[in-house]
This record gives structure tokens, sequence and C-alpha cells, in this order.
């Protein structure tokens, strides 16, 4: 199977930091991607193969036209009023004030709040609060904890600096280090605060001393026999969260969605995708029943080390036959919680969503072993919960898997089930067959 064999090539599929700059790019933050020696055009691909973006070489010079709208979540840091191309924001500023921006890329100090007070009490200043946001987790506080503390940062000069206009923008930055000026000028700054960068050495050293305060402070009040059960008591219990469905259901876009709500909440949570799966874990493994078994007993066992060590795997794969999914529960239930959500969009309704000509080709006989098509789907009767992606949103879904996350193991499927017919709004995608 080769889903991008009517793209035009070479093709690349990007990793989730190139997503980043490659979004930045196309809002005119960022140079368009290099071409290749010898290249005029090259598709600019994710993970799942679905076409994004083309970089050709015209008279003129380099040219990046978008191809489809990017897949994000549903957090603070994904939410259109915050993630503004630079275009947009440059169209929208008061052409009579200063544009100063503060840049607030870990959660702001009150040395911070101090500066940006500063910063913002010059004569008819506007502020952009940009924080640098990425795909891939790193650790700590997430884009949507970042969004937040920074809404809570502008409140503070509204406070203290009455009538200062300001407005936060969340910029795709996939490094870790500052935004550099040249982009924040992209966006209509004509002053760029680094507000960490700004820190004195000694604020930079307590903040990063917090960790190993606290275990120190830990040692000092408790035995050790103590601590390690305190340890213990503090950490979130793992678990594992299998989505299954047939290509095209919106397992991928419910599963990351609720990826970034976990992080809202505090969970170290890690996707486990049907087509990166294929791509690195399963690679090589066939369509056929034995290999797609395998497949999904590959999944359960990484998404159950997970659990093991306190986190929550969510994976989703189509999982299409009942004896594989009851190998994942067995293998998750040994470490922690196990959550089956059924994805149960109809098939004419996943067909119609097909964006990228899949099922068409399953019946026309070119792609074999389809599920759905050629290939069997086992309806699962075991589902924790069980959600039809044609009539309610994104939101809606997931806020159903974490009330049923945070139910009693103890109760039987048919009681965590209870009301959780989920269904349509947000743009959803088809996955691995």
């Amino acid at each position: 199977m080769n889903p991008t064999r009517d793209v035009p090539h070479p093709v690349r599929a990007l990793d989730e930091d190139e997503l980043d700059r490659l979004e930045l790019s196309l809002g005119g933050g960022l140079a368009p991607p290099a071409l290749p020696e010898g290249t005029d055009r090259l598709t600019l691909t994710d993970r799942e193969n679905t076409p994004l973006a083309v970089v050709e070489r015209t008279p003129d010079g380099v040219r990046l036209t978008a191809q489809r709208q990017f897949a994000r979540g549903t957090g603070p840091a994904s939410d259109d009023r915050f993630r503004r191309p630079p275009t947009a924001v440059r169209g929208t500023l008061p052409a009579d004030h200063e544009i100063v921006a503060a840049v607030v890329r870990t959660l702001p100090t009150r040395a911070d709040v101090r500066l940006a007070v500063h910063s913002a009490s010059r004569v008819r200043v506007h502020m952009l609060l940009l924080v640098p946001v990425r795909r891939r987790a790193t650790g700590g506080p997430g884009a949507d904890a970042l969004i937040r503390a920074t809404q809570g940062l502008a409140a503070e000069i509204t406070e203290q600096v009455p009538g200062t206009s300001w407005e936060i923008v969340a910029v795709p930055w996939s490094e870790d280090g500052p935004i550099p000026d040249d982009v924040a000028f992209a966006y209509g700054a004509e002053d760029v605060v680094d507000l960490e960068g700004r820190r004195s050495d000694v604020e930079r050293t307590a903040a990063a001393s917090l960790a190993s305060r606290r275990q120190a402070l830990t040692d000092k009040l408790y035995p050790s026999y103590s601590a390690v059960e305190l340890g213990v008591a503090q950490r979130a219990d793992g678990a594992v969260i299998l989505l299954t469905g047939l290509s095209g259901s919106g397992k991928s876009t419910i599963a990351r969605a609720l990826v970034a709500r976990l992080g809202q909440e505090g969970r170290n949570s890690t996707l486990l995708d049907g087509d990166e799966v294929r791509h690195h874990l399963s690679r090589g493994l066939g369509f056929d029943r034995r290999s797609r078994e395998l497949n999904v007993e590959r999944i359960g066992y990484v998404a159950s080390l997970i659990a093991k060590h306190g986190g929550v795997a969510v994976a989703a794969p189509i999982a299409p036959f009942a004896s594989g999914r009851a190998a994942v529960r067995s293998l998750a239930e040994t470490y922690g919680r196990f959550l089956l959500v059924h994805v149960s969009t109809p098939l004419d309704v996943c067909e119609q969503r097909d964006r990228k000509g899949l099922y068409a080709r399953a019946r026309s006989g070119e792609i074999p072993d389809f599920t759905g098509i050629s290939s069997p789907y086992e309806t699962p009767d075991d589902a924790d919960v069980a959600v039809d992606s044609t009539d309610r949103s994104i939101d809606e879904t997931v806020d159903l898997i974490i009330k049923a996350l945070s139910m009693p193991a103890s109760l039987e499927p048919s009681a965590r089930r209870s009301g959780a017919h989920v269904g349509k709004g947000g743009s959803l995608e088809a996955d691995e067959r």
C-alpha cells in the first residue's frame, strides 16, 4: 500500500518539530523550507502521509503553498484566539502604538511579572505576549499550562498598568531556546523582551533547584521507608487507553486531543498512534490476521511498560480482532488501569471522510485485507466507552473518556459506558488500515 501514490513526488514526511517550523513558515514567520539540490518541487506530509504543503521553485524564488489545515489539539495552545499566524497578527496591530513583544517561554516568576509590567509602562504600548508552543511533549508544564499562566500575567499587566492593550499569541516553535528576534518581528514586534533570559543568576538557580529542594525536604522529614511510600502515593496510577475502530472513525484525532487533555491535568501521557507504530515498531508486518494481532500485541506490550512506570499510554490502532484487544487488556491490567474505547463511527461515514482514497482503492481490489471491506472488524462487546463521532465534538468525546478513566476500576463496563454515545464536531482523520 502506498497512500501517497497520487501525490507529486518527491515526498518528505515531517516529524513533530518540523511540523512546528512548517506551520510558522506558512504563516509568514520563517522562510520556506529549502528544496533539495536538483529538485524543483517537494511535497511535505505528516507521519500519516497526509499532504500538508508543497514547496516549489519558481522564476521569482521558492514558493510554499498549503495543501490542507494542520491537525491540532483542543486545548488553549490550539485555540484560534491565540494560535494566529504572523500575517494575521500584523494585520490587526494598532498603528499608533509601540509594539513590544514579551516572550513567555517558561511559567512566569514574580521577577518576570515586574519586567513585563515595566515594559508595558511606556507611552502607548501594545504588548504581544509570545508563547512558544510545540507539538512534541518535553516534560514539565505543557503548552496549555503556559498559555493559562500567561493569561494570569496579562491580567496583572492590566491591573498594574491600566489602559495597556495586549494580546497572547501561541507561536509554533520547536527549539529549546528563545524565539529569535526576527520571528518576533514577523509578528509585528518593534522591541523584544525575553523574560526568562533577563532573570538573574540567583532566580535561574532557584527555579532550577525546585525539584531537588523538594526531595531534600522529604528526606529531612521522613525516614527512607516512609519517603518511598510517599513517592508511590504521589505518583498517579498508570493506565492504558486503547481506541479501536475503523479507518477514518476518528481514533487518531480523539487520541491526540485526549493526550493533550491529560497533559493539561498533569498526567504523564504517551500517544502510540497506529500509523506511527506501523512505521517503526511493526515495520515489515503485513495485514493478514496474524500480522495484525502481532502489531496490536506489540502496542500492548509497550503501553503496559508505560503504565508500569505510572504513565498513561493512549493507543489508537484499528485493532480489529477481539483476541488482540484481550491480549492488550491482559498486559495492561498487570500494571494499571485498562480502558477500551470503541470509536463506533459507521462505515459509510468513514468512507465519506476518507481523504486518502483508501476505501475506494480497497473496493476496487487495489488494497487487499482492508478492514471493513475485505477484512472483518469484530465489534467489541466489552468496551468501557462506545463513541460515535458523527454527532458530537471532540471535546465531548474526551470528556467522556476522562470521566470513565476516573471511575472506579471495579465498575462493570456497562456502568462506565452509560450515556457514552459521542459524536461529531471537528475534523476527524483516517489512520492505518
